[in-house]
């Protein structure tokens, strides 16, 4: 099965690889019982690779640390998404895509929410394939498209997701692999059908980060695998702001997105020509 999966695809295993790893750690930030299940053959040798990159023998480190990245990102969504649920108005969660997150069974959810996870046939056929026999811990649906596809919006509807009712939707590991224009496309399709007072969470790079030197050893490990970056951004808040959303944007190692673990200096957002991640997260006008 891991074949037939695309080279953006195949990064879902790279994150099911990575939140394995962190489950094994007795200091780990969030456990995800399922993740084992979901690497596939090829998530450990991805992760090999990103680990050979980040953190090479003969020198010192100078990429950020994916591992410690991954874990401070999958505790900041939990909790994100799990505050967003305690809102009895918040009926509705769409992941977006949803790769090989495990959130709807590892997780426990108000009986008032709604889950739908939406990506690609082929990552949802072998994430199902894996789980069989898992029951989610909430009303869960599938959306078996892919999010360029023009009639995605009908096809969630489809599956019972209701556009006049607020929602929260968690953009995770997406922004990076498509173009500006995509991007920019993405948003403007969320925002038309997410009611005032939606709430919305993703991670984002700055421009900067696709460009560094010392960042190619990073990039290029993306690059050959399929799946450049080719997206960020210095105005997280400007970016959504144009499509109506009001939000912040969090670096880890900052407060409430560090939980101990962030192993860098965080600097200050007029300093230029630094690599920066941001977890934006804000609500719908």
């Amino acid at each position: 099965m891991p074949a037939l999966l695309d080279p953006v695809e195949r990064t879902a295993l790279l994150t099911a690889a990575l939140r394995a790893a962190e489950t094994r750690r007795e200091d780990r930030l969030y456990e995800d019982p399922f993740a084992a299940r979901l690497v596939g053959d090829v998530g450990p040798e991805l992760l090999a690779e990103i680990r050979a990159a980040t953190f090479p023998p003969d020198r010192p480190r100078s990429l950020p640390s994916t591992p410690d990245y991954n874990a401070i990102r999958t505790r900041f969504f939990d909790d994100f998404l799990h505050g967003a649920a305690q809102d009895p108005r918040m009926t509705q969660i769409v992941l977006a895509p949803s790769g090989m997150d495990s959130r709807a069974y590892r997780l426990r959810w108000p009986e008032h929410i709604r889950y739908f996870e939406v990506d690609r046939p082929a990552v949802l056929e072998f994430k199902a394939e894996r789980l069989q026999g898992v029951a989610p811990q909430v009303t869960h649906r599938t959306v078996a498209v892919d999010l360029t596809a023009p009639d995605w919006e009908k096809r969630l509807v489809d599956a019972g997701y209701d556009a006049s009712l607020p929602s929260t939707w968690l953009l995770e590991g997406l922004l990076y692999y498509i173009p500006e224009p995509d991007t920019h496309r993405m948003l403007e399709r969320v925002a038309a059908i997410s009611a005032p007072g939606s709430r919305i969470a993703a991670d984002l790079v700055n421009a900067a980060a696709l460009t560094l030197p010392h960042m190619r050893g990073l990039l290029d490990v993306f690059a050959r695998w399929g799946c450049p970056w080719l997206f960020g951004s210095d105005e997280p808040e400007a970016l959504f702001d144009r499509y109506g959303f009001d939000v912040e944007a969090t670096q880890p190692g900052e407060p409430g997105a560090d939980f101990g673990r962030w192993p860098d200096p965080v600097p200050a957002r007029e300093v230029k020509d630094v690599r920066r991640v941001f977890f934006v997260h804000g609500r719908r006008r």
